[in-house]
């Protein structure tokens, strides 16, 4: 055979030793016949060593046999050979397919005479196969023609070459490697080297770990590419680093995204399962909830706990405790031994402390032992030196958490703390804010009042979720009631103090009886002037004040109401027939505009009529098209419920998609009508001698409606009431009793001069009537009318 010599090789030293022919194999590697080397180098006699297997005469030397024709047509490498007398001689073996014989190979060899002097091909083929990389080079049929060692430890491949020549998906036929053989295809077609990152699990490894894979062409002298060469590299820690440096900035856009504490413990949880966990808890103190101030250390001994937030990877995984649901955590488990030692606490199955919490729970034990979940890792959420609670991921026991994993959960612990920290004291404020805002409204309807009424208000999401909307029943004289709704401009606490103090001056106006439309005059008045007074603030804004109002007045006697609007949605009214319609109520200017005045509506309310009275923060997430908003409000009223208090709740599902964007004040009344049996009206004549007769047809009346336990002190009021009229005041004169709820005696005349209440001196004839009159009463007053004015009382009388 030839000297392996060629260009270039002058200047290198002696060349080497010519080979020189050791033996013949058939396809089996068995030894079929003896060439000269075989005596001479390692001496065997003319077929002597025929009939033994090659591998028994080389080490090192591969299976040639076993490629059956897929092999490539020799093979060159050291070997160590054994001589006939048990000596071992290093050399260099070429394996030849025998010329004309497809199944028959020819041994050739020559001995390293030098064993401490390799060749440059000898230590290149030595580094690349020994070397640290796991490297593999296919040919252009993606067959195997090269395999480092490191890359037969990584995929346990056989140490001899059994491997070359076959394909690289005969091999893997596994889907995960079809796309690293279209990749390895794709390099053999452009000659464009690719570099990614793949996650396999690779053979005798339970865990999957990052490598980064290189697929480089091969590339003869003109430029063809000839074979492809495939590189990996584990870079798990690296992979990871950038993962969880991802993930630590993906919390600070994906957690806290609002001020609700459940909202954000929620979030939490999803941006960590399944990437760093399959099972991921937060459990708060109850305190967290209530938006009050949480300790800054916890007692020895067991926590109490509520369940915020949890998520598995799979919906099978159950948890134990249900969302919403209180657990206490005993001192040795993994959750409180974190939080007691403030810091974040990796435990798992062979923790004695970890084994027993576990057992107290047939869910958390299915978990464990069902689903594999066996490292934990419990972290504490702390947030300005206050403990909130805890964070609890989990993991199975193939893919379990490391040291490294602690540093991970603590920063997204920490980052988590101080946003449900935020949230926690935006509930406190709006918590306060909006108790508050509630204190200023009816906590209950006034009782004794001739309708049933059910309401409800909503506070805005907005901000601290407190506004300017009201509402208010107010009981009149003459069995009236007033239903008041209003809607001051603005959100917070400005709104509010607003609201309280239009309130307060809608109820004294009230007092006054006023019709609505002179009433909602004297309150544009006050609205103006309080907006005077506001000024500019600090940031020199205008902080006028501005709100609009609806009042109402029934009367049951008269079976109407009375309506004036400044500036505010009409109400509804459901008719006795299910129909309903919205009232044609003239609308004024809001309040605070001044100078223009207000019209009021009379309407006719038929017995079984309800109505319905509102803010615009029920239509804010609607359509802008008012009458289409207040038609869909109309359909929502006639839907049937079992009480007005259910109607309400029908209303607000109807018309509100999710939270109020504005405060909503809502308001549903039934009037009742009051029947002629329970009415007496008596014409007074102007004479001193009528009072006897009204005092007759008063207790006359008293004995009809069985109430012999007021003869007394109607029979006083009746006196006292009908003597100042014809004394002090102008016919026309009238006594009128309405038995409701209360007896209510009611003097008018058409004089519009006041009645006051004075203290008489001991010597005094006169100044002591209305003393008595207040005295034997609940409580009384006086009205104007049209006509004059009213003197009224009401009396209790019980069951």
């Amino acid at each position: 055979m030839a000297s392996r010599t060629g260009p270039g090789d002058e200047g290198r030293g002696p060349a080497p030793a010519q080979d020189v022919v050791l033996f013949e194999l058939d396809e089996h590697g068995i030894v079929r016949g003896s060439g000269v080397g075989a005596e001479a180098l390692l001496g065997y006699a003319p077929a002597e060593a025929d009939g033994r297997p090659a591998v028994e005469l080389f080490e090192g030397l591969p299976a040639i046999a076993q490629h059956n024709g897929r092999a490539p047509d020799g093979w060159r490498g050291p070997v160590e050979a054994r001589h006939r007398d048990g000596h071992t001689v290093r050399m260099k073996v070429t394996a030849s397919r025998l010329s004309g014989r497809a199944t028959r190979w020819i041994l050739t060899g020559t001995p390293v005479a030098e064993p401490g002097e390799p060749d440059a091909v000898d230590l290149l083929v030595w580094a690349t196969r020994q070397g640290p990389l796991a490297t593999v080079i296919h040919d252009a049929d993606l067959r195997y023609v090269w395999i480092s060692e490191e890359f037969r430890r990584l995929f346990q491949y056989p140490a001899d070459d059994q491997l070359l020549g076959r394909r690289f998906s005969e091999v893997h036929p596994e889907p995960f490697y079809a796309e690293v053989e279209t990749r390895m295809r794709q390099v053999l077609e452009t000659g464009e080297p690719l570099r990614h990152m793949v996650r396999p699990v690779l053979p005798g490894q339970t865990t999957d770990r990052a490598w980064a894979v290189s697929i480089s062409p091969v590339k003869d002298e003109v430029g063809r590419v000839r074979a492809v060469c495939v590189t990996i590299v584990e870079d798990t820690e690296r992979y990871w680093a950038g993962r969880w440096l991802s993930m630590l900035s993906e919390a600070g856009t994906r957690v806290g995204t609002s001020l609700d504490v459940s909202k954000t413990a929620a979030e939490l949880t999803e941006m960590i399962v399944p990437s760093f966990a399959e099972l991921a808890v937060v459990d708060l103190l109850d305190v967290v909830f209530r938006g009050g101030e949480p300790p800054t250390e916890l007692g020895a001994g067991a926590v109490a706990l509520r369940r915020v937030a949890h998520r598995a990877s799979s919906p099978d995984i159950r948890m134990g405790v249900e969302l919403g649901d209180a657990e206490s955590y005993p001192d040795y488990s993994p959750p409180a031994r974190s939080i007691a030692a403030g810091r974040a606490l990796l435990s798992g199955q062979h923790d004695p402390g970890f084994a027993k919490w576990v057992s107290l729970n047939p869910y958390r034990t299915a978990g464990v032992y069902r689903y594999g979940l066996r490292s934990m890792i419990s972290v504490p959420l702390r947030a300005r030196g206050a403990i909130l609670g805890v964070l609890m991921c989990c993991r199975s026991r193939d893919a379990g958490f490391t040291e490294s994993h602690l540093r991970v959960a603590e920063e997204l612990a920490a980052r988590a703390a101080l946003s449900l920290d935020n949230a926690r004291r935006y509930t406190r404020e709006r918590t306060t804010a909006v108790a508050l805002q509630r204190s200023l409204l009816p906590r209950r309807p006034p009782e004794r009042i001739a309708m049933e009424v059910a309401t409800r208000y909503l506070p805005t999401d907005f901000q601290i979720g407190v506004g300017g909307d009201w509402f208010d029943i107010i009981a009149l004289s003459g069995a009236r009631v007033a239903l008041v709704v209003g809607d001051v401009v603005g959100h917070g606490v400005r709104a509010s103090a607003a609201m309280a103090r239009l309130r307060g001056a809608v109820r004294t106006l009230a007092d006054l009886d006023l019709p609505p439309d002179e009433l909602l005059t004297h309150l544009d008045d006050i609205v103006t002037q309080l907006s005077a007074e506001s000024g500019d603030d600090a940031e020199g804004k205008d902080e006028g004040t501005g709100a609009t109002c609806l009042y109402a007045v029934y009367d049951p006697v008269l079976r109407q109401c009375s309506l004036a609007a400044a500036g505010h949605p009409p109400p509804a009214m459901v008719w006795p027939d299910g129909t309903a319609s919205v009232i044609d109520v003239p609308t004024g200017p809001p309040l605070g505009v001044g100078g223009l005045p207000f019209e009021q509506a009379e309407v006719a309310v038929p017995e079984g009529s309800t109505l319905a009275l509102f803010t615009d923060g029920l239509f804010e997430s609607r359509t802008s098209d008012l009458d289409a908003r207040l038609d869909e409000l109309c359909r929502a009223l006639t839907v049937p419920a079992a009480s007005l208090e259910a109607l309400c709740d029908a209303v607000l599902k109807a018309m509100l998609v999710g939270p109020p964007a504005d405060d909503v004040a809502l308001v549903i009344a039934r009037p009742r009508a009051l029947d002629a049996d329970q009415i007496a009206t008596w014409e007074i004549p102007p004479d001193p001698a009528a009072v006897a007769s009204a005092r007759e047809n008063a207790l006359r009346r008293l004995r009809e409606w069985g109430l012999g336990q007021l003869y007394f002190s109607t029979e006083l009021i009746v006196s006292e009431l009908v003597t100042n009229a014809i004394r002090y005041g102008r016919p026309p004169i009238r006594l009128r009793m309405i038995r409701d709820n209360m007896l209510i005696c009611e003097v008018s005349d058409s004089s519009g001069t006041a009645p006051h209440m004075r203290r008489a001196h001991a010597f005094d004839e006169g100044g002591r009537g209305l003393l008595l009159v207040s005295r034997l009463s609940r409580r009384w007053g006086s009205r104007h009318t049209q006509e004059g004015k009213t003197i009224w009382c009401e009396q209790d009388y019980g069951e």
